[in-house]
């Protein structure tokens, strides 16, 4: 079944005219045109002076050779020495000339790149940076392997943009206007109509026919970030892929995906094959016409043989960059869209954000109140339904509860990754939508029931709760998670890379690594969402005990599925379908004989 596509995937769905796309260039003027670095700006300037000069040079170097050609006419008349010199310098000349064209074009390229190569890198760390302020809720629902590509091709798309409409695209017609002018002034003004009608015919039909290809272009690029898509998903859960003996099945995904891509490839392949013959007709028609004239005019005693040549390398000159229009053309309305579902992207506004008189949270004493909360993911699904608690500062209190209770919602709500539909949540006293997100999150650690490491070493995923702590530090705290004696034992101790996601390890090995990294943060409310629940009964009576002396003068929330880890909290909430329908401590919720004392009878029926 192929999956809907939801809101999130729709960032690369912008369609706009090619000078509508244009306009937005201009959101790129402060990376090329930086405030305060006066140095980038300088450079910009050579670059475009550079740009303009190579192309008078361009066109004049073949002038030089006709004059050359010309004068081998006069060796009848003149010392055959004076003509060989005149050859020989003209020669020189035009040679000299191309030679100024390439060092001008190059020595550009060289001027310019830091500062092309700079907006790059300003504009990819901005939208990573960007990414991170979007809210949970939208990484929930987005697809990985689509975003990746849209920000790739964004990025890459700076780099293209100015390299072919400042360096390409712009001097060509630049070119042109030369052109017209110097064979109006030098020869004759039919010279400069047929060029100026031939290159604009051809700018014409090449933006006609390239509109006309993109709905082909926009498929293939659909198809490869669905390919991309299935491909991303199914190597991320590779370990699910095979527990169920899936890898038939996903393979025929994948391929079902890559037959849609070869179609629209195919489609837009030929149809490049009809644009390119439309343009070589009217490139030699151009030609055609052109040697025509300048027979008929030499005919009539008003050029020379060395015009004749001049005037064909001038128009095989313009033609040249004229080659690669079309082409140019298609990737700059591609990378224009590209850019342009980059700057969407960051364009999207974060569902969380600090208020404008946020403050930060300070000397976190760790009181924690939850008062009349109501919150829902979606409008249609309730979560929590007026939720009241309150944790004192060192104090432990558990929330247990059937599956789909809201207990983990908790824990989100409190590092604001949602804000809540009405009531209100504080720590010692202060709203946390009042507060900086940042500084809420600082006084947080939790423990979480899902562990993902990083693509890196051990000794990275423990430190990356402190990237200032030694050595020392992170090998305490994997001593206090009782994870120390089994990195030592692996040949590369601390540097051992644990793979995607931690598939390297066991779910015990990741669990206590994680439990680590938050012991390391050392913060002053402790979440504990169902932290030892992958861990054998052996190392969670480690674990727990490790847990419990950490927890101690530290205000601590503990998530709790095995109610056999929570038998000494201060308080026990009990919660069944967003509400809390009992609380208080072990001895005193099983005397109530209500649901606590169900779910503690079947847990204990289950170890039995």
């Amino acid at each position: 079944m192929r999956p809907s596509r939801n809101s999130t995937e729709q960032d690369d769905a912008v369609e706009r005219g090619i000078f509508q796309q244009l306009k937005g260039l201009w959101r790129l003027k402060p990376y090329l045109w930086p405030d305060g670095n006066p140095g980038f700006k300088i450079r910009s300037i050579i670059a475009v002076v550079l740009t303009i000069a190579s192309q008078f040079v361009i066109v004049g170097a073949p002038f030089l050779l006709g004059r050359a050609i010309d004068a081998t006419e006069l060796a009848e008349e003149t010392a055959v020495t004076q003509i060989t010199v005149a050859i020989i310098a003209l020669a020189m000349g035009y040679g000299a000339l191309r030679l100024l064209s390439t060092l001008f074009s190059e020595g550009r390229e060289y001027i310019f790149a830091p500062v092309a190569q700079s907006a790059q890198r300003a504009v990819a760390t901005e939208t990573f940076a960007h990414m991170h302020r979007l809210s949970l809720r939208y990484h929930l629902e987005k697809r990985t392997g689509r975003l990746t590509r849209i920000i790739e091709r964004g990025v890459k798309s700076i780099d293209f943009l100015f390299r072919f409409l400042l360096f390409n695209i712009g001097p060509t017609f630049l070119q042109l206007a030369i052109v017209a002018v110097t064979f109006t002034l030098a020869f004759d003004w039919r010279f400069a109509a047929i060029a100026v009608v031939i290159v604009l015919t051809y700018v014409a039909f090449t933006v006609i026919t390239t509109e006309w290809r993109l709905k082909f272009r926009r498929e293939m690029n659909r198809q490869d970030n669905e390919a991309a898509a299935k491909a991303v998903d199914s190597l991320l859960n590779y370990e699910t892929v095979k527990y169920f003996s899936s890898e038939n099945f996903e393979t025929t995904r994948y391929d079902g995906a890559m037959a849609g891509y070869m179609k629209a490839a195919i489609r837009s392949r030929t149809s490049l094959s009809t644009v390119n013959i439309g343009q070589s007709l009217l490139m030699n028609i151009g030609t055609v016409a052109v040697v025509l004239l300048a027979a008929t005019v030499i005919l009539d005693g008003d050029m020379k043989i060395g015009d004749i040549t001049a005037v064909t390398l001038v128009m095989a000159q313009l033609y040249r960059p004229l080659n690669i229009l079309g082409f140019a053309y298609r990737e700059i309305k591609q990378a224009l869209t590209d850019l342009e579902n980059m700057f969407a992207l960051m364009d999207r506004t974060p569902e969380i954000q600090d208020s404008d008189d946020a403050k930060a949270l300070t000397g976190v004493e760790g009181r924690v109140v939850f008062d009349d909360v109501y919150f829902h993911y979606d409008a249609d699904r309730p979560i929590l339904n007026g939720i009241s608690l309150e944790i004192e500062p060192g104090q432990t209190v558990a929330i247990v509860g059937p599956t789909g209770a809201g207990k983990s919602t908790l824990s989100r709500i409190l590092f604001r990754f949602y804000d809540i539909s009405s009531g209100t949540v504080t720590i010692d006293g202060q709203d946390i939508q009042r507060l900086k997100q940042a500084s809420v999150r600082k006084a947080l650690g939790i423990v979480p029931q899902d562990t993902v490491l990083f693509n890196d070493t051990i000794g990275y995923n423990i430190g990356y709760a402190n990237p200032d702590a030694t050595q020392a530090e992170i090998e305490q705290a994997a001593q206090d998670a009782q994870v120390h004696d089994f990195i030592a034992s692996l040949p590369n101790g601390y540097e051992t890379i644990v793979g995607e996601r931690g598939l390297k390890l066991s779910g015990g090995e990741k669990q206590r690594v994680a439990i680590a990294r938050t012991l390391l943060k050392n913060p002053a409310i402790l979440i504990l969402d169902e932290a030892t629940s992958a861990l054998d009964s052996a190392t969670e009576r480690d674990i727990q005990a490790a847990l419990d002396r950490i927890s101690t003068d530290r205000t601590t929330l503990v998530i709790a599925h095995r109610l056999s880890t929570i038998i000494n909290a201060d308080q026990i909430l009990v919660m069944e379908d967003g509400r809390i329908r009992e609380s208080g401590r072990h001895e005193d919720l099983l005397k109530l004989d209500g649901l606590y004392a169900y779910l503690w009878a079947q847990q204990e029926k289950d170890v039995a």
